[in-house]
């Protein structure tokens, strides 16, 4: 999540200097009249206790930040001097930092004629503990996912972003609280590979072409599948995202030949409209059974999922006797792409990628051992391939 978006010439692309997006709902959508309700700390509380409500009272500012994309923007929050600072730029006072997200959010002639679905989804707003003195206020962290499309482009490529955001914040003379800094910081560059999980500054140019990188074209690809099984993406890594997948419904079959797998789960499904991706689990035991599975449905937030009465008649019956309908939980992925056909020397090798990925930024897979991967593209179709390696994560082995 950036803080400032500034626009200069570089290569025929543009550079945009990012500040604090908005949430994956449109702007023009967004109520801006949802209730804030802060806490009122009685008179004969403690100074600890007082001060305790009012980081208590700031989080849900920022909370309600987030949401609308500051509109409004509670400024009495912040210092008149604060400084932001990100992989890009560097602002002070909330002035500054204020037009550049009305830019981003498309307030702006400048911002309506470059960007669009701008977008900011917080997925965690910790810290703020008082410290022992009753005086001290530990940092205030906020983790983020950003999106922003650049329309000015004839592509109209949307660029993401994941990390953090570290709120420095002071007690006041009143008994209050204000932010007098802020740093964020991206996963796809600050995070410092050391297992740890922390996060370093990195010079500007990494953070111009991580930007940049996300503008090209994409060219021509594969025809996908099915319609894709959505889900929120929770880290753009350096090399992997982290995904968190709804509930779902699947329909599943042993499988000795992909293109076989394929076939007899297409036969089964005529008429369902499965989704994409196909899922294939490869178990550790040479002596076990490969698995396909195919998502049919899955629970948003409007409607659980539901699985067709023809898909339970059917399954485990008469040629249908080795397919089974099954659900899954909602579950936090690990993702690796390759591009290549879906052998199994690639397969193995993107699994391998990826495991050795996660131990650099201290995130820890569930268990050990099978092999997932999914495919997107549909059987012998032509143009560039997408293929993920996936790996679950354990609960309590990443911060979401």
């Amino acid at each position: 999540m950036v803080k400032s978006f500034r626009i200069t010439t570089c290569t025929a692309l543009l550079l945009v200097h990012f500040e604090h997006a908005t949430s994956f709902i449109p702007s023009s959508k967004r109520s801006t009249t949802l209730p804030l309700h802060l806490s009122s700390s009685p008179t004969s509380s403690t100074p600890a206790t007082s001060l305790s409500n009012s980081v208590t009272d700031l989080k849900k500012i920022l909370t309600r930040e987030y949401t609308t994309f500051f509109s409004p923007m509670y400024t009495s929050s912040y210092a008149p001097d604060v400084a932001f600072i990100d992989p890009l730029n560097n602002l002070s006072g909330v002035t500054a930092y204020k037009n550049n997200v009305d830019m981003l959010a498309g307030r702006t002639a400048l911002g309506r004629v470059l960007f669009d679905d701008a977008g900011i989804s917080l997925h965690s707003v910790t810290g703020g503990s008082v410290g022992e003195d009753g005086k001290s206020v530990e940092n205030i962290v906020t983790r983020w996912t950003l999106r922003v499309t650049v329309k000015i482009l004839p592509w109209k490529p949307t660029a993401r972003f994941t990390g953090i955001s570290v709120y420095e914040v002071t007690p006041a003379s009143d008994g209050g609280v204000t932010i007098t800094g802020q740093k964020d910081y991206w996963d796809s560059i600050n995070l410092k590979g050391d297992g740890s999980g922390e996060y370093d500054v990195v010079d500007k140019g990494v953070a111009v072409s991580d930007f940049l990188e996300q503008l090209k074209p994409g060219g021509f690809e594969a025809s996908q599948a099915g319609a894709e099984v959505p889900y929120e993406l929770l880290r753009r890594g350096n090399g992997y995202e982290v995904r968190r997948y709804p509930e779902m419904a699947l329909v599943s079959l042993p499988y000795t030949r992909r293109d076989e797998g394929f076939g007899s789960l297409g036969a089964f499904t005529r008429g369902l409209e499965p989704l994409s991706p196909a899922i294939m689990t490869v178990p550790s035991s040479r002596t076990s059974d490969k698995f396909m599975s195919w998502p049919l449905s899955y629970t948003s937030p409007l409607e659980p999922y539901s699985i067709p009465p023809d898909a339970i008649e059917k399954a485990g019956q008469g040629q249908w006797r080795t397919v089974s309908v099954s659900t899954t939980p909602p579950r936090v992925v690990a993702v690796r792409e390759f591009n290549d056909a879906s052998m199994e020397p690639v397969v193995r090798k993107a699994d391998r990628e990826l495991r050795g990925l996660l131990e650099r930024d201290g995130l820890k897979p569930k268990g050990e051992g099978d092999i997932v991967f999914a495919q997107y593209d549909a059987v012998f179709s032509m143009g560039k391939r997408r293929g993920e390696a996936w790996i679950e994560l354990e609960e309590e082995g990443h911060p979401w």
